[in-house]
Formats: C-alpha cells, sequence, structure tokens
C-alpha cells in the first residue's frame, strides 16, 4: 500500500502545473545497481620552483579560493525574467527588507537551457547559451547585496532543450539515433556524460564570478515520461552504474569542484524520494546518498505534490502544516539511517508552497495563513531553513515576520541566530570552520 501512495505520490508532483515539472506516464526501466569504486581523478602536482640570485616569485595559474559563509536561508524564487524588470525587482526588494527573507534564488541557467545573463566561458560561448533576460547582472547583484540578500543560483541540469540542438551527441537518444524528447517536446542530456558535468561546473563558476554565493541544482536526475524506456546508453558511458549511482557521482564531482571555488552547493529533490526507493530509482535521487555529497539538500514538499492519504491525511493539500511536519520527520529519520561517522551533512533547506493547487479535486487557497503553517512546521521539526515557491513570482508577504520579529522569535526558541540546527552542517562551513551571523537585522520600513 506504500509504495502505490509512493508511486502515486511522484505522479501528483510531477504534474502539478509548474514549470520545473512533467506528467510521469511511464516508469522507467531501472538497471541493476552496481556500485563503482572511483580512482583518484587527478594526480598530487608538483610545482616547479626556479632559484634566481636575488628574488624568488612565485607564480600561479589557480584561482583564487573565496571563504565560504554560511547563512541560515530564508527565502524565494525569482525568475529570471522578474529579476531583470526593475521594476519588479525594485518592488520584491522593498519587500523584502520589510521581513525576515534574507535570500532570493535566481534562474541562471534556466528551463530551456539558457544562460540568463552575459556570460564569458568556453561552452556557454561556444554554443551561444546566453538568452540575456537579466541585462546588467553586476547592477542586479551589488543591489542584493547592499540590501544584504545572500543570492543563490538556480541551474537546471538534466532537462536541456538548448545543449542537444548544439552538441546532439550529448542528448538522450533513442535506438534509431533521433534525440529522446519529453511530452512538451524538450530535449534531455544524458547524465552519463562527463562532458555535461563539466559543463554545469562551468556555469556555476560563472554564476559565482558573476557575485552568487551559492548555486542550487535542479533537475538533477532522469525524465520519468513516456517513452524513456526507449532510450538507449552506451555501456561505455554507463560502466554498471544505475540512476542512483551517477547522480550521487555527479553530486560529489560537483561539490568538489565548486567548493574549492569557495561556492556553497544545494540541489533540488522531489519529495517523494525520501522514504521510496521505487521513486528513488526510476527518477535516480537517493535522499541520502546525495546529502552525503551537498552543503545544502532541498526537498520540494509542497502539499500539493503529496496524493490522498499520504502520511494518513486525508487531503495533505489542506493540511499544510501537518504534511509539512510528517515530511521533515521523515526526512530526519532517513538522514540519520544514512549518517556516516566523522563526515558531515547537508543542511535541509525545504522548499515550501506559496501557491494555490487548484487543478487538483481537493484543495485550498494557500494565503498568508498557509504560508506561515507551513514555516512553523519547519521548525516544529527541528529544521529552520525553507524556500517559498511561486512560479508566477507572488507571494503572501504578510505570512511572513519582520526580520527583528524573526530574531525574536528563534530566541525564545533557544535557536542562536547563525547556528544551523539541522542535522549535519554545511561540509564547506566546518572545513572553513566560519559561521556568520544572520544577514540581516532591519526594522519595518514605512511601506
Amino acid at each position: 500500500m506504500k509504495t502505490k501512495l509512493s508511486l502515486f505520490l511522484l505522479c501528483v508532483a510531477l504534474t502539478s502545473g509548474c514549470s520545473r515539472y512533467e506528467p510521469k506516464e511511464e516508469p522507467a526501466t531501472i538497471p541493476p545497481p552496481v556500485v563503482v569504486t572511483r580512482g583518484q581523478e587527478e594526480a598530487d602536482k608538483k610545482e616547479d620552483q626556479k632559484e634566481t640570485p636575488k628574488i624568488e616569485i612565485e607564480v600561479t595559474t589557480e584561482r583564487p579560493r573565496s571563504r565560504r559563509r554560511a547563512v541560515k536561508v530564508k527565502g524565494v524564487y525569482i525568475s529570471a525574467y522578474v529579476a531583470g524588470t526593475k521594476a519588479m525587482m525594485d518592488e520584491i526588494i522593498r519587500q523584502i527588507d520589510q521581513t525576515e527573507i534574507n535570500a532570493v534564488v535566481i534562474d541562471v541557467k534556466d528551463d530551456n537551457g539558457r544562460i540568463t545573463f552575459s556570460m564569458d566561458t568556453p561552452m556557454v560561448s561556444e554554443i551561444g547559451a546566453v538568452k540575456k533576460f537579466i541585462p546588467d547582472i553586476e547592477g542586479l547583484v551589488k543591489t542584493l547585496k547592499e540590501h544584504n540578500i545572500y543570492t543563490i543560483a538556480r541551474v537546471v541540469a538534466f532537462r536541456d532543450p538548448y545543449l542537444p540542438e548544439k552538441k546532439p551527441e550529448l542528448a538522450l537518444k533513442l535506438a534509431d539515433g533521433s534525440i529522446y524528447r519529453d511530452s512538451k517536446g524538450l530535449a534531455w542530456v544524458n547524465p552519463y556524460k562527463k562532458e555535461i558535468w563539466d559543463y554545469l561546473v562551468e556555469v556555476g563558476i560563472g554564476a559565482h564570478d558573476a557575485g552568487f554565493d551559492e548555486v542550487q541544482f535542479d533537475y538533477i536526475r532522469f525524465s520519468t515520461e513516456k517513452g524513456i524506456n526507449n532510450v538507449v546508453y552506451d555501456e561505455a558511458d554507463m560502466r554498471g552504474r544505475s540512476r542512483t549511482e551517477i547522480i550521487t557521482e555527479f553530486m560529489d564531482y560537483a561539490h568538489e569542484k565548486l567548493a574549492a571555488e569557495g561556492i556553497f552547493v544545494a540541489a533540488d529533490v522531489f519529495g517523494a524520494i525520501i522514504e521510496s526507493g521505487v521513486d528513488s530509482e526510476s527518477v535516480g535521487q537517493s535522499y541520502g546518498d546525495m546529502a552525503n555529497h551537498l552543503d545544502y539538500i532541498c526537498p520540494m514538499i509542497y502539499p500539493s505534490h503529496y496524493g490522498d492519504g499520504n502520511f494518513g491525511i486525508e487531503h495533505p493539500d489542506m493540511e499544510p502544516y501537518n504534511t509539512i511536519l510528517a515530511a521533515l520527520k521523515g526526512s530526519r529519520e532517513v538522514l540519520n539511517r544514512h549518517k556516516e561517522e566523522g563526515t558531515s551533512q547537508a543542511v535541509v533547506r525545504p522548499w515550501l508552497q506559496d501557491f494555490t493547487a487548484n487543478y487538483l479535486n481537493h484543495y485550498i487557497e494557500y494565503g498568508d495563513e498557509q504560508v506561515r503553517e507551513q514555516i512553523q512546521a519547519v521548525y516544529d521539526a527541528g529544521y529552520d531553513e525553507w524556500m517559498l515557491w511561486s512560479a508566477a513570482c507572488r507571494y503572501h508577504w504578510g505570512g511572513l515576520k519582520t526580520a527583528q520579529e524573526a530574531e525574536e522569535e528563534a530566541l525564545k526558541s533557544g535557536a542562536r541566530a547563525g547556528t544551523a540546527v539541522s542535522p549535519g552542517m554545511p561540509t564547506g562551513a566546518l572545513q572553513e570552520g566560519f559561521f556568520g551571523k544572520d544577514l540581516k537585522r532591519r526594522t519595518r520600513k514605512a511601506a
């Protein structure tokens, strides 16, 4: 019964109507799990030194490493179009200044595979991926920093309709050699291709160069739509690795490369996969394993994405508090089982629902009250970071506290400002031994 509910849950999530989900029409064929030991990819390099009679000059081509500063995020999603429209962005910043929100998640590589501002990096330039929705990224980032707003770059990974048109060899292919496309006609790239991993890392570094503090990967999964069973993979690429193994291996690779540049790394995952092995294998996301290779893991636990009866709740969308609380309790149990002694684990930072799922048979209007209920459930589950999702970027600001009220609330609950209380600390932050205070200590400004 639990498996049936889990499968239905994922179907509901995939048909939610948001731009980052697609309908699930056919289960994927799962390759048998094979444990692959990865060898060391690069040997330690010794730098040649030349002696001179007078002075020694050390020359390095390595990029300077930034110091990573962990922040307890309370964020909202911002599309590239909105981020690039000054009047809209000014209004959002005005609202942020009056609330506890301290972070924004902005599209950098969007759902269509386009880079949303000028980025002069090798493959981005080679394929002409830039579509400048944000005309002045330097000015935008500068303004956000002036308002003490933490910046997160959303990078859509393996659903990429643009890259396969330029480099078909990187696309998912059918037996006849044609490019696989989902029900919306969008192509996907092949997660087994390391060239794609390097491209995503390149985009992440480009985002950091533009001033972003963190890279958050979305669509780090396989397609689950009808026709995916007809996709063929080259055994030379697969090397016996299953979906979950290759996605986890990508996360490990990306985290290692980006952390070396001083970038925090996060990943969005389906809430459905937290306790469901079936859903996990289908999309290639293992919640516990991924959490061991990330700074932040961001489960999309919108109440509207859970089927009737899930968690013993008749209609989850109609009970936002209970649904979020149950999902995050499940998160804690799974992560405790996957915790490896002596290692850090990703901080849990869930996506919460700030939209009305009127496509469901049983739903409620989401407003200030429902937003606050979900936030309270996050705290009651023992977590203290969260983000709000609205594809239209229309948020119920009235459901949020001021920064001062939120700080007083945290002090009353015993949480110290600047200290993550989620299971595990961000890997890089532990390595650097550096935690900052809360970004914002604002008082409410006049509207």
